[in-house]
């Protein structure tokens, strides 16, 4: 029996906010998919490509459009743009094994909400689904840090800055660099933490190194290590960020203050997978993901010549860029009621409103 068999009859699809389209040439990925769609409560149908969900989106009419890129007759692309024509609320998620990151950008200047690399987890598939799902019907997506020290979140009901997370958090499964740009106080450390907790690597370490805090002698010691005796000093050998983030995540929080000499070095470790300690003979191989922040448009300065345009290129795989609280003025009034509320269990006391009256929950 076939996709279209199993669905029938139209008459028992549910309510239109629980209907998934699964749209994928493979018939095997394509029943995985719908078997995890289901057992999360929805009503699934199947179409075999772009031109098959078009035929299905004008009965089924299905909240969430989960599509293939490469299909015969309409690829996913092509298919985005023909949903937001005919359905322009759907949400829709594109999913690949070509996983170029030209395509998920295009994807999403075409409508997509999401981007997810084959293979992928059902596990992400579900959380990608839980979040999409609770930001078009609550508006708010949270992001925990999963270090019990660090119990800080990622709270919006922007609707810019949900579809930004959803992105992100499709981003999160690949290996790919993330470059965050945005001004000071936007919270591009958290984002970072968001993108790590939501990685393969998110049980490994999470190591953050702030690059305008120290000076610029210390800080290549801090990256790269050193050997006992490499310089004055040096009584012992001491193991670099580079290494303690080895099957983790390393985040350059403020990347534009590196010096030339040091972006060098760091260039040589993104390309090669190396670290050459100070001081040492042999380099030693890394397996890391880097994610850098920066409150400065790095390609400005590139063209000063203060920042390498090659380590540019590297670091700017997946640019992210963090809009200031003035451009999602609807998060003020959430985020104040959370710290209010952070504030008011951190010295024992009931928590309040914005008036100053005592709250009730």
């Amino acid at each position: 029996m076939n996709d279209r068999e199993k669905s029938n009859p139209l008459s028992d699809h549910g309510d239109e906010s629980e209907r998934i389209l699964i749209v994928d040439d493979d018939p095997s990925m394509r029943t995985a998919l719908m078997e995890t769609v289901k057992r999360l409560g929805y009503s699934v149908q199947g179409a075999v490509d772009g031109m098959d969900a078009i035929e299905r989106i004008a009965h089924f009419r299905p909240w969430m459009v989960l599509t293939d890129l490469r299909m015969p007759r309409l690829n996913g692309l092509e298919l985005i743009k023909e949903v937001k024509a005919r359905a322009p609320h759907a949400t829709i998620v594109l999913m690949t094994a070509y996983g170029a990151i030209e395509t998920a950008v295009e994807a999403m200047k075409l409508g997509a909400s999401e981007y997810l690399l084959k293979p992928f987890s059902m596990d992400l598939l579900e959380r990608v689904i839980v979040n999409l799902k609770s930001g078009r019907e609550v508006g708010t997506i949270t992001g925990h840090s999963s270090h019990p020290t660090e119990n800080r979140a990622l709270l919006s009901q922007d609707p810019g800055m949900i579809r930004l997370l959803s992105t992100i958090e499709g981003v999160a499964a690949s290996q790919a660099t993330v470059l965050i740009q945005g001004e000071s106080g936007t919270g591009k450390e958290l984002l970072a933490r968001f993108i790590h907790n939501r990685s393969p690597r998110a049980h490994r370490p999470f190591i953050a190194v702030n690059c305008a805090a120290l000076p610029d002698g210390l800080l290549e010691s801090e990256l790269f290590g050193h050997e006992r005796g490499a310089f004055t000093g040096a009584l012992i050998k001491k193991i670099g960020k580079f290494e303690m983030a080895h099957m983790g995540t390393l985040l350059l929080d403020e990347i534009s203050e590196m010096n030339l000499s040091l972006q060098a070095k760091l260039l040589r470790v993104l390309q090669e997978r190396e670290v050459d300690r100070i001081g040492g003979r042999d380099p030693v191989s890394v397996n890391i993901r880097v994610i850098a922040t920066t409150n400065r448009a790095l390609y400005r300065e590139v063209e000063q010549g203060r920042f390498r345009e090659d380590l540019y290129y590297r670091l700017n795989v997946f640019p992210v860029t963090v809009p200031p609280l003035r451009e999602r003025t609807i998060d003020i009034p959430l985020l104040a009621r959370h710290f209010m509320s952070q504030s008011a269990t951190r010295n024992n006391n009931r928590p309040t409103d914005l008036c100053g009256k005592w709250s009730e929950s």
